[in-house]
């Protein structure tokens, strides 16, 4: 693999920024308008639940707390986070834009793949001013494919047969084996994965786990 034929794909949540505080906040905001009898929900709530696709969160975090109700509810806590994602943005890992800047220089194509609803990853490249550092996204919402469908649909669509996937939970790296790729761990992230093809410690280490894995 060299550069010109290799696409960098990216998780968000646990990878690319930490959004569960202002999630929490745009969540509990609607719970209490629509149900005051629902628990708040907690950043390390959110944490636990990172990666997941929004049915899968409410079947985790509330299966006591059944459809349609929870549905309906749910469906407005994930429009809501969206907007106020615009305004409100997560924490971005540090080195986040001079990490992407150095791969960027250094030739590779960037993408964003995501277990998200839809609009979550414009919301992210719009509050972190970041959008000129990715040439394409998807999300789970606007598919309804598994992840690593959407990262074969990414690398087909921009001509690229050969990529490295880059996420933090034992679901990304199976993700990328699905699409048959490298999986790199985001170990800062939000979840354990033993059996990757290299791990990081912080963004500012990408850069040359890249270089050697592709070496």
């Amino acid at each position: 693999m060299t550069h010109k034929d290799t696409m960098l794909l990216f998780d968000l949540d646990g990878t690319l920024w930490d959004s569960a505080p202002a999630v929490a906040e745009a969540w509990n905001e609607i719970f209490q308008k629509e149900d005051p009898s629902l628990p708040l929900l907690t950043v390390d709530d959110l944490h636990s639940v990172m990666g997941m696709t929004m049915k899968e969160i409410g079947d985790s975090l509330y299966p006591e707390y059944q459809s349609p109700r929870r549905a309906a509810i749910f469906d407005r806590c994930c429009t809501y986070e969206v907007e106020y994602l615009y305004s409100h943005c997560g924490t971005l890992y540090p080195d986040f834009r001079p990490t992407l800047e150095t791969l960027k220089d250094r030739g590779y194509d960037l993408a964003v793949v995501s277990n998200c609803q839809l609009g979550y990853v414009k919301a992210f490249l719009s509050s972190s001013g970041a959008a000129d550092l990715f040439i394409d996204y998807e999300e789970w919402e606007r598919t309804g494919l598994p992840k690593g469908e959407n990262i074969k649909l990414v690398m087909a669509r921009n001509g690229y047969t050969k990529g490295i996937y880059i996420g933090d939970t034992k679901k990304d790296r199976e993700a990328a084996l699905l699409a048959g790729i490298p999986f790199i761990h985001a170990a800062y992230g939000f979840g354990e994965v033993p059996e990757a093809d290299a791990v990081i410690h912080s963004l500012s280490e990408l850069p040359e786990a890249v270089e050697k894995l592709i070496s």
